[in-house]
């Protein structure tokens, strides 16, 4: 075997980190800016606050003024609720594409992919439409549909191509033991886990970090999701840094911290699927 190059992998990973830091910089300057009073902000933003500089004005604004706990509480309730249908629909799908041969097999695969290249919001008004015919408006129900419905179509390519790379003697063999489908259904789902892992690390940022769907099909007060109100509050409040800064805060962490929950097996369904 051949010795590793440590000159290179050392360049690679400083290049890494360097693209890291330069990518979490922003973040972590919002953050620190969002504790510290308007005086600090403009004469040393990049400073850490003090004793004296500490403050919770923004924080403050925005509990009276906005709901945002309840706004968190509804984005949650989106992300998840579409990330659970889209495992469970298109791992579904995946596992029936890639273990039946039917005459519409290639034709169904190409019509789910088809669906990555269109962009879902070029149906905005036929999905206004629908969701006001259905009296969906202003409801969770129409943004976790519209989100599933979005997510499908990677997901079951991703799925598909993870699932057919698994042992078939393993699923004859449940079969032979009597196994139903449904039952050799589920004991595949442990075997992709890398695959899960990387389609809802995928599928979750442009759920969680959409404004474009909120504001045309959810706008109410109770349906906001939390960054729909912090675009709201942001437009208020706009001469109020610490309130900003504060309302960008509650936005960014709760995404960056669910990825990092979810990175690992994002890496791990990269890695499985170039090895094999």
């Amino acid at each position: 075997m051949a010795r590793p190059r440590w000159p290179q992998l050392l360049a690679i990973h400083a290049v890494l980190i360097a693209y890291s830091a330069l990518a979490l910089f922003p973040v972590l300057l919002v953050i620190i800016n969002s504790f510290k009073d308007k005086l600090l902000i403009f004469s040393a933003p990049f400073s850490l606050p003090t004793t004296q500089s500490f403050t919770l004005e923004g924080y403050k604004t925005l509990q009276s003024t906005a709901n945002f706990p309840a706004f968190f509480l509804n984005s949650l309730i989106v992300t998840g609720g579409a990330l659970l249908l889209i495992l469970l629909v298109s791992s579904m799908a995946a596992f029936a594409l890639a273990e039946y041969e039917f005459r519409l097999n290639p034709l169904t695969a190409l019509y789910l992919s088809l669906g990555i290249m269109v962009p879902i919001r070029l149906g905005t008004v036929g999905i206004l439409q629908l969701a006001v015919d259905l009296h969906l408006v202003n409801t969770l129900w129409i943004l976790i549909l519209v989100y599933t419905a979005q997510g499908i179509p990677l997901a079951v390519f991703v799925l598909t191509a993870f699932m057919r790379q698994l042992p078939k003697d393993l699923k004859d063999a449940a079969r032979i033991d009597g196994a139903s489908e449904y039952r050799i259904y589920w004991l595949t789902l442990p075997l992709v886990r890398p695959a899960i892992g990387s389609v809802l690390a995928i599928s979750m940022i442009p759920i969680w970090n959409d404004l474009w769907f909120p504001l045309i099909l959810a706008p109410g007060e109770a349906t906001k999701t939390i960054v729909l109100g912090a675009s709201v509050f942001l437009g208020q409040f706009v001469n109020d840094y610490n309130a900003v800064l504060a309302a960008l805060t509650l936005a960014i962490v709760p995404a960056v911290v669910l990825y990092f929950i979810f990175s690992q097996q994002l890496i791990r369904g990269i890695t499985s699927g170039a090895v094999k």
